[in-house]
């Protein structure tokens, strides 16, 4: 007999209980799910099933490997319960509210009194994740040949792991092991906000009801996608940072522009936040911070955090095969093995580049790094190879890859920098889409490109031109020999690249030509 998941253990992990959560959690924590008998020794075990568990093990199973797959909670991970999924089906929706707002511009008349429904936009994000949630579901990943066992994960011995489920206990043995237990939303250390209560991106997309003011701290990625997505529904919205401005890691002009567009749709940036505390007041949440000097005192009925993440490792029993962790995650090499050689880790838990498209990539490192080991380490699969990009989802989205030129120079390269602004791409004029920029950073003396930024309308999409450029080994060169179609978007990554071009061809050079075609003209 195999051990089965309660019902009463599956029910209510995400709300609300509608017909759409039925349906995903009936994919990603089946209540009635049957865990399998431990047979054998397996090939790998791997430990949580969010982007990275799951690459893993399908692929170890593809292969023809004998995999387990454990999940504690729900299958997918937080890139499809919590993450990727509904806050892009979030955005959508209100982007489309923003574009009605703003068609007036392009012949369209709105008749007054048009308006949004939240209630119907947060209805079609969990009715689109559940159509989704099958591609991660149990019943499949057991039809590709994974044995999925649903319960807390223990490392119990040098090759052992007990899954700890409702109905008994499972031990199950390995010949390796790969841990992608993720990471979780950071709890900060405000005063007064553990009391008063507060949303992350684990609990705000369960809100069927637009909070008509929100204060949102932290104005990374997560707080500023779901900041603009919230005022741009009609949510009256103050967002609190610590340092100055948004996005710290991003270019500052970059930045700048998606702040510009923030405030444009009603978002107030209180940033250089210093002293912030929280407390409970009658009709509402009351923050209280200084900013810039002056003081702010705020009341809101919602208050999102989104500031950092901790990865986790708690009550996985790493300290009995002796894998070292610590706040920031599972300590991994560049073949992303812990400091137990037969235990591998990918994902959030280990790593600085929290993405579900890093995840999935730091996944088949480890399929072959554990499962066709090479001998005296030649030939290993590395991340440090790797070249990750990313974009945060706002309007206009930022997407970079590879280095920022500080960055570069940093590291002892000479670098160019050229710029070109999509206010004269024929394609975002006629789209009304003009704000933002490509950027190249070329190595002086070659054509090799180190990194790039895009900011503006489809940037993420834009961005993988570059990458697959620079895994390529392909320079600036190839990029200008290109023939883009006309007219797109994409032209103002060719044009960039052409004023590269254009700086190179010197007056010097200008000259010797000058002379050919006079020559050739006698």
């Amino acid at each position: 007999m195999g051990t089965s998941v309660s019902a009463t253990e599956s029910q209510h992990l995400i709300l609300p209980d509608d017909e759409h959560n039925q349906k995903l959690v009936a994919n990603v924590h089946p209540s009635a799910w049957v865990n399998p008998e431990a047979d054998g020794r397996y090939n790998i075990v791997v430990i949580g099933a969010g982007t990275a568990g799951l690459v893993t093990a399908v692929i170890a199973a593809g292969v023809g490997a004998k995999v387990a797959l454990i999940e504690r909670h729900l299958m997918g991970g937080d890139c499809l319960n919590v993450g990727c999924v509904p806050s892009k089906a979030m955005i959508r929706a209100a982007n489309a509210w923003a574009q009605v707002r703003d068609a007036q511009a392009f012949g369209a008349h709105i008749p007054d009194g048009a308006s949004n429904d939240f209630g119907a936009a947060m209805a079609r994000m969990r009715q689109l994740r559940a159509r989704i949630s099958h591609v991660d579901s149990a019943h499949r990943y057991k039809a590709l040949g994974v044995d999925v066992y649903i319960g807390q994960a223990r490392f119990a011995g040098e090759e052992t792991v007990v899954v700890e489920g409702s109905a008994g206990n499972r031990t199950l043995t390995f010949v390796k092991a790969a841990v992608c237990t993720g990471a979780r939303a950071a709890a900060p250390s405000i005063p007064g906000l553990k009391e008063t209560g507060y949303l992350t991106n684990e609990t705000v997309f369960s809100l069927t009801t637009l909070p008509a003011r929100v204060g949102v701290i932290g104005a990374g990625p997560i707080g500023c996608e779901l900041a603009q997505a919230f005022a741009r529904f009609g949510s009256r919205v103050s967002l609190i940072e610590a340092m100055h401005g948004i996005l710290p890691n991003e270019d500052r002009d970059a930045a700048d522009l998606v702040h510009q567009s923030m405030t444009r749709d009603g978002v107030t940036l209180l940033c250089c936040g210093k002293d912030l505390r929280v407390e409970q007041v009658p009709g509402g949440k009351r923050l209280i911070v200084d900013s810039h000097g002056r003081p702010y005192d705020l009341t809101v009925d919602e208050i999102l955090v989104g500031v950092g993440r901790a990865p986790n490792v708690q009550g996985l029993g790493l300290e009995t095969l002796g894998v070292e962790f610590n706040d920031k995650g599972i300590t991994v090499n560049d073949r992303l093995q812990t400091t137990n050689p037969r235990v591998y880790a990918a994902g959030d838990v280990c790593s600085r580049f929290k993405f579900t498209h890093a995840a999935d990539a730091m996944a088949q490192i480890v399929i072959q790094n554990a499962l066709f080991p090479h001998p005296f380490g030649l030939g290993y699969a590395s991340v440090h190879s790797l070249n990750m990009p990313w974009c945060t989802f706002t309007t206009p989205e930022i997407a970079h890859v590879g280095l920022y030129e500080a960055e570069a120079k940093q590291q002892g390269m000479k670098v160019e920098t050229y710029t070109y602004r999509f206010d004269e791409v024929d394609r975002a004029i006629l789209d009304g889409d003009e704000e933002g920029f490509a950027r190249l950073h070329i190595q002086e003396g070659t054509d090799r490109i180190l990194g790039a930024t895009i900011v503006g309308a489809r940037a993420g999409d834009l961005i993988s031109e570059v990458s697959v450029a620079m895994k390529a080994g392909a320079g600036a060169k190839t990029i200008a020999s290109t023939i883009h179609p006309y007219p797109t978007r994409a032209e103002v990554i060719k044009k960039a690249v052409n004023l590269w071009r254009k700086a190179h061809f010197t007056p010097r050079t200008k000259a010797l030509l000058t002379k050919l075609f006079a020559w050739l003209r006698r």
